[in-house]
């Protein structure tokens, strides 16, 4: 219901502006589904963490883990439940993680730390941005900019996990970057049935040539 509300907003858009391209549609559509869609589970989202007396650490989450994923991208579940659960994981479930988890001593974290954040290196350079059917990211000069912040944003993220004197915001970083960045992967893609709007991109433009 409402996709089809979004869809049909985001078709009275183009009509009044018929010099729109489908790039710009797709953006545009994305927009209208980020008003209407998204806004509703990201209050969910606050007013759950609230329940769960983990408020406050869910918005610094969202707040701090939420352009990693922009940048970075990652799969989309096909229903808005779905959706609402994998949002709820993202940034509950690494609070949840941080705040009933310790890694101790100081050395183990800072090796945990060089691990995620080499790791995490490698799987941005593989496959960030990771975009999707519905929203490909055609663009070179997009794709390399959200490269380029993907790192930037990890860097940010692990800097502020080492030096932060909040263990939970500390461990929250690690958990959420781990929690992320395998969103991006390939089997994460291929468990919930995604492709890679790039790819798919490229397949068909090979096939008409």
């Amino acid at each position: 219901m409402i996709d089809k509300f979004c869809d049909y907003i985001t078709k009275k858009i183009k009509e009044n502006s018929p010099e729109m391209d489908e790039e710009k549609e797709l953006v545009i559509n994305f927009g209208v589904r980020l008003i209407f869609g998204e806004l509703p589970k990201i209050l969910i989202l606050f007013l759950i963490g609230f329940i769960l007396g983990i408020g406050w650490y869910t918005l610094l989450a969202f707040l701090l883990l939420c352009p990693y994923r922009s940048f970075t991208g990652g799969f989309h579940l096909k229903t808005h439940l779905g959706c609402m659960i994998c949002t709820i994981l993202l940034y509950c479930g690494p609070v949840m993680l941080a705040k009933y988890t310790n890694i101790t001593p100081d050395y183990v974290k800072y090796i945990v730390i060089a691990i995620i954040g080499i790791i995490s290196s490698i799987l941005i350079n593989i496959y960030a941005p990771a975009d999707t059917e519905n929203i490909p990211i055609l663009s070179k000069e997009d794709r390399k900019r959200k490269k380029v912040l993907a790192y930037i944003s990890l860097i940010i993220l692990i800097l502020i996990s080492i030096f932060i004197q909040d263990k939970v915001v500390s461990q929250m970083l690690i958990y959420g970057i781990i929690f992320q960045t395998l969103t991006i992967t390939r089997i994460a893609y291929k468990i919930t049935n995604n492709k890679y709007g790039y790819e798919e991109y490229l397949k068909t433009e090979s096939i008409k040539t």
